[in-house]
């Protein structure tokens, strides 16, 4: 059985997360929407948004600000109360193509057991700092892998199939800020689950809004890089094998 729904984080995008809902919507796709502890300007518009659509759109809200992490793992227990196999991560800002979600769910049912990773195709509108600054965790994500299986690991725009995602979280701690798409697609490759590269347009909204904090966020990144390079080496004999299989 295959059964997807969409799961979106949200911190205070309350300018662009209406307009991601309908664009979701419009593909006929349930929606978890998880409020990670947003002013109250932005709750209210959640709010609105969920009392809207009660058929297939409902929120799960936190107290307190968890980070991305935290609050797509709540998506994902959400999910697996209501039934599903599959997860969609979209990310609030507008900037991946929800044009594209019809192709990554048909590479998922094709491959149900993988995860669909975007790998993005940026326009003119992508800062050039962030873009070189991608192909750091690029080159530590194939060392702490000893594969180029993954293209990207930092596109929050992906399915995934819930249960070993859960299995992971329930014995495994995972970052839960911003080193959390980087982190779980590295640890569930480990878990033998393969993945499945697609291209997607990324865009930055000159009205986006970023979370992401330079110092305490690449701070959090380089200390998972270092402790995703320590539990590599034990892997090395059963990642080669897994390469050559």
């Amino acid at each position: 059985m295959f059964k997807a729904c969409v799961v979106i984080p949200v911190y205070n995008h309350e300018h662009a997360i209406g307009k991601v809902l309908q664009q979701v919507r419009a593909h006929g796709m349930p929606v978890i929407l998880v409020d990670d502890g947003s002013s109250s300007a932005c709750a209210a518009v959640l709010d609105e948004l969920a009392a809207a659509h009660p058929q297939d759109v409902v929120l799960e809200r936190h107290a307190v600000n968890q980070g991305k992490g935290g609050a797509v793992l709540t998506g994902f227990a959400r999910a697996a109360r209501d039934g599903y196999t599959h997860v969609l991560q979209v990310d609030a800002d507008g900037q991946h193509a929800v044009a594209d979600i019809p192709r990554f769910l048909d590479a998922a049912r094709a491959k149900p057991q993988a995860v669909v990773a975007g790998c993005p195709v940026y326009d003119e509108s992508v800062p050039a700092l962030r873009l070189y600054a991608r192909y750091l965790t690029h080159v530590w994500v194939w060392i702490n892998t000893l594969s180029l299986a993954i293209r990207d690991s930092m596109c929050g725009f992906r399915v995934y199939p819930v249960a070993p995602v859960l299995a992971l979280a329930r014995r495994r701690r995972l970052g839960l800020r911003m080193n959390f798409d980087i982190e779980i697609l590295v640890r569930l490759y480990w878990d033998g689950v393969s993945v499945v590269n697609l291209p997607t347009k990324v865009g930055y909204p000159e009205d986006g809004v970023s979370h992401f904090k330079a110092w305490t966020d690449n701070v959090l990144i380089t200390r998972m890089h270092v402790a995703l390079f320590f539990g590599m080496l034990p892997r090395i004999p059963k990642l080669v094998v897994r390469k050559w299989q």
